[in-house]
């Protein structure tokens, strides 16, 4: 049995992947924390701190195969981390004379950190991949659709033309705004760490900071000024990082079911038989990918105060603190990828109906182009004025249920400054799109570079 429905046999594969999964599944950690100490024995004997054949022997055993994992779990639940037990198991593995040089210098928090940091290198390649196939399908929605007439929205109620396109690349551009901050944020976060019981690397006497470059470079991570064992701030901000792109897919997910309403019709999922299905119900097609997106954004943003709060780590060691992390960071990452999952064939396949967008739109029989009017109309008596005509007119054609132009055409003071092209010109929606197509236009040549 699960108590976590992200890795249920059932839900698993609607609360997140196998992929990200198999990143920070328990053989992954114990495989990272082995790639680790292999690399800190091979600097060390190029550093002439360890024997080279020691160095060897540690790296050729530092493979799961080798490993007692039955051991390494009793040492952990023992000790409280695997680090020491996994050390032990691979001195045996190694054998001899080797044995004595495993772990040499570095204490657990080194090795777990630095395994923890290869893992979430590993998550982000899998993320940027799934945010670049995201993109890709916006783009192509944006383009298709650029021309789409439709009732933007505030407050759920119609304020003003836009296009489907438009709406499209509003979704998209905080995508890209991701990709530039997952390459900003790498630097700061994909580093090695190497600091001994307190970080001082005592223990390597005048070579410490000369096997901390050397590990980063032989693991291809960046080499930190200070150990940063309880200093928290990038896995704070890994979270972070998660937390904003699960947001900006809940964002996408939540217009899909609010324009997938059976009242607007205006989208719909892609269609696959039985997808979104009803029990009871015959005729449902439920949003489902966007439900699960919102679902796991939800879950990313609650997690994401623990890494917070664990940054408040007391001392050169933290109790508690650290510790936590562990139970936020992998959900975190999972419930993203298993968002992004279901994004990206949603942005792909969406259906749209812009033939129905254009009938929604002409519901209010010209209402919603009320401020059309009223500009043009203050360009003749003034902005004050023109507000205070067209919203008396305004209120009239909605209480009489008569056509606005209609309403409009009877107004003393309107007539007199708009003639009937200028009133069909303001109430023509496809000439109050304003910046729409040159918003699409920068979104998407931002999107192509």
């Amino acid at each position: 049995m699960t108590v976590n429905p992200a890795d249920s046999e059932i839900f698993g594969g609607l609360y997140g992947t196998e992929e990200m999964r198999g990143v920070f599944a328990d053989t992954a950690l114990l495989q990272r924390m082995l790639d680790v100490e292999a690399a800190l024995a091979r600097v060390e004997a190029r550093l002439g701190i360890i024997p080279a054949t020691a160095a060897e022997a540690i790296a050729k055993a530092a493979r799961l195969d080798q490993i007692d994992f039955e051991a390494v779990a009793a040492g952990a639940r023992l000790s409280g981390y695997p680090a020491a037990a996994l050390a032990k198991s691979l001195g045996k593995a190694a054998g001899g004379e080797a044995a004595k040089y495993v772990h040499w210098g570095a204490t657990t928090q080194d090795i777990v950190d630095t395994a923890l940091v290869l893992q979430i290198r590993d998550g982000l390649a899998l993320i940027e991949r799934d945010l670049r196939a995201l993109v890709a399908a916006l783009a192509q929605q944006a383009a298709k659709h650029r021309d789409a007439v439709m009732a933007g929205r505030s407050f759920l109620q119609q304020a003003l033309p836009i296009t489907f396109g438009y709406k499209c690349a509003v979704w998209l551009s905080p995508f890209l705004d991701h990709l530039d901050r997952l390459r900003e944020l790498r630097p700061r976060i994909l580093k090695a760490q190497l600091g001994g019981a307190v970080g001082t690397l005592a223990s390597l006497g005048e070579k410490g900071r000369a096997v901390t470059v050397a590990l980063a470079e032989e693991l291809g991570l960046a080499t930190p000024d200070a150990p940063w064992h309880v200093a928290r701030d990038g896995i704070a901000e890994t979270g972070s990082f998660l937390g904003l792109v699960s947001g900006s897919l809940a964002k996408l997910a939540t217009d899909v079911i609010l324009l997938a309403q059976t009242e607007l019709g205006e989208v719909a999922e892609p269609a696959e038989a039985g997808r979104g299905g009803s029990s009871t119900m015959p005729q449902k097609r439920n949003p489902i990918a966007s439900t699960y997106i919102v679902a796991a954004a939800r879950g990313v943003h609650a997690l994401l105060p623990l890494l917070f709060t664990a940054m408040a780590q007391d001392q050169e060691r933290a109790s508690g603190a650290w510790q936590s992390e562990q139970l936020a960071l992998p959900q975190m990452f999972l419930l993203t990828a298993g968002a992004l999952a279901q994004a990206v064939p949603l942005a792909a396949g969406l259906e749209v109906d812009a033939a129905k967008m254009r009938a929604n739109l002409d519901l209010t029989e010209g209402l919603i182009l009320s401020e059309a009017v009223m500009m043009a109309l203050a360009e003749k008596i003034g902005r004050d004025a023109a507000h205070h005509q067209v919203t008396e007119a305004a209120a009239k054609a909605a209480k009489s249920r008569r056509p606005f132009a209609e309403v409009l055409k009877a107004v003393p003071e309107i007539r007199k400054h708009l003639d009937d092209a200028a009133l069909a010109r303001a109430l023509d929606p496809a000439h109050y799109l304003g910046e729409a197509g040159a918003v699409i236009d920068r979104v998407l040549a931002r999107a192509r570079r």
